[in-house]
């Protein structure tokens, strides 16, 4: 099992930046793949920001300029940076963890909020 719990989210006006951190319950660096999604009310859930092993980074082309992921080894946390927000950034955050090998599975946190008013 991997527990995976988000903090950081809140209320932020349009061009404010917040900081989410998803706290991680065993080495991160023995996660194959780590990311964040974001799911809005009645949408789809959508990939945000991913970061693998060897420490590659993707992110969505909505976000892309604006957010930032990265990993600490040494607190086992992983992060995501969300600089300039806009409304349609409003949205649950969800950090995930994808084990591929020897057994694959999808881990996923309990979500936290950001809303970004018109």
């Amino acid at each position: 099992q991997v527990h995976l719990v988000e903090s950081g989210g809140g209320l932020v006006q349009p061009g404010g930046s917040l900081r989410l951190s998803c706290a991680v319950s065993r080495s991160i660096t023995s996660i194959n793949i780590m990311g964040w999604y974001r799911q809005a009310s009645g949408q789809e859930r959508e990939s945000v920001a991913t970061i693998i092993t060897s420490g590659t980074t993707f992110v969505a082309d909505s976000v892309k300029g604006r957010f930032t992921i990265s990993r600490d080894s040494t607190t086992n946390t992983l992060y995501l940076q969300m600089n300039n927000l806009k409304p349609e950034d409003t949205a649950t955050y969800f950090c995930n963890a994808k084990i591929l090998m020897p057994f694959s599975g999808d881990y996923w946190g309990p979500g936290t909020q950001v809303t970004v008013p018109s």
